[in-house]
């Protein structure tokens, strides 16, 4: 297998909080919750449903368990991702035998990975250092927790599909969570970038995601070349198509993926990050909803702004509103939230992200 070794030593990222690569979206809503002292233990007893137990037995039935004596060099990603993001413990890893290419973070209490053979036969040993700092990344931010609320609202959805105003509301709470979900992997393939310190492997395990293991038959400028085609899109009707194509997805198209982790690679972000500038878990406490809805609010604004699809066009200016709002509406809660008995603070969230 090729191996693609950085010019230099990784960094690590001591004390790193999620926030630092979180998008503005995912972090907006992660912030609100965990400003809720108390909400993500109820999300966590709601979890009880999602039986972490059975499924860790089921991978340690049924797949293979990283170690030193088994794919020992997967083995040391997952140590090396979890010391450059900093984070306490090193998840147990599986590998389980599916063709098709995927990895996932499991559970809340003692979350693990598992990667799928199809995934890592398909990438090189730095691309698949990304893939797994890109896992390690939705444990750093506690991203299970909330993943669990959206697949048993999905599943209560299908129940109730019979009853049209039920379903209907609960179809719109789907479809929020579930583009909060998109934003949430936009975040992670930042962590897997963090980690990895390999931007070009990166690009890479996100193309051969689209076009398979034929890579001297791709090329990342090309690739880049149809994401701004896909976003600039053509008229109103192929615009009404990219919106209907996203219902019941959870993960962005891999066109989007690579440019949005590009374009936060050329503002300079990912370089500040390496050289220290970076918001540490010490502070999360201090992070201001209001201040996180309205950042939030104002990347789609600014992703709008970007793009010449026509009926992004027509909605542009609502989001400046909807930051303000946005921002209000989550003081509020929060604010009733700890009149009501929660216990008020922020780091609750510190314990889905240890």
């Amino acid at each position: 297998m090729a191996t693609n070794t950085p010019d230099r030593a990784r960094v690590r990222l001591d004390d790193i909080s999620s926030r630092a690569y979180e998008h503005p979206a995912d972090r907006g809503a992660l912030v609100a919750l965990r400003s809720l002292r108390g909400f993500d233990e109820v999300f966590r007893k709601l979890s009880g449903l999602f039986n972490e137990r059975a499924l860790r037995l089921m991978f340690l039935s049924g797949a293979v368990r990283v170690g030193e004596r088994q794919f020992p060099d997967v083995h040391d990603y997952v140590r090396d991702a979890a010391y450059v993001l900093d984070l306490k413990e090193v998840p147990e890893l599986y590998i389980k035998m599916d063709p098709k290419p995927n990895a996932m973070a499991i559970g809340s209490q003692k979350p693990f990975i598992v990667m799928t053979s199809g995934l890592f036969d398909l990438l090189d040993a730095e691309e698949q250092r990304f893939v797994v700092g890109h896992e390690v990344g939705h444990i750093l931010s506690g991203h299970a927790v909330y993943r669990t609320m959206l697949l048993a609202l999905i599943n209560l959805a299908a129940r109730v599909a019979w009853i049209p105003l039920g379903y209907i509301g609960l179809r719109a709470i789907v479809a929020a969570l579930e583009e909060w979900y998109r934003k949430s992997e936009l975040s992670c393939d930042r962590a897997g970038l963090l980690s990895a310190q390999d931007p070009d492997a990166a690009k890479r395990a996100l193309m051969k995601m689209a076009g398979g293991s034929r890579l001297a038959e791709m090329n990342t400028d090309a690739f880049l070349e149809q994401a701004k085609e896909y976003d600039e899109g053509g008229d109103a009707r192929d615009s009404l198509l990219k919106l209907m194509s996203l219902i019941g997805t959870t993960h962005p198209f891999a066109v989007v993926r690579t440019a949005e982790l590009h374009r936060w690679i050329e503002d300079g972000s990912y370089r500040t990050i390496l050289a220290g500038d970076y918001p540490r878990r010490a502070t999360d406490k201090d992070a201001s909803v209001s201040e996180e809805a309205r950042n939030a609010a104002n990347s789609y604004k600014q992703s709008w702004e970007r793009s010449s699809d026509p009926l992004v066009g027509m909605v542009r200016d609502v989001a400046g509103t909807a930051a303000n709002a946005g921002g209000k509406i989550f003081d509020t809660v929060a604010e009733r939230w700890k009149s009501a008995g929660g216990r008020g603070g922020s780091d609750s969230g510190q314990s889905s992200r240890n």
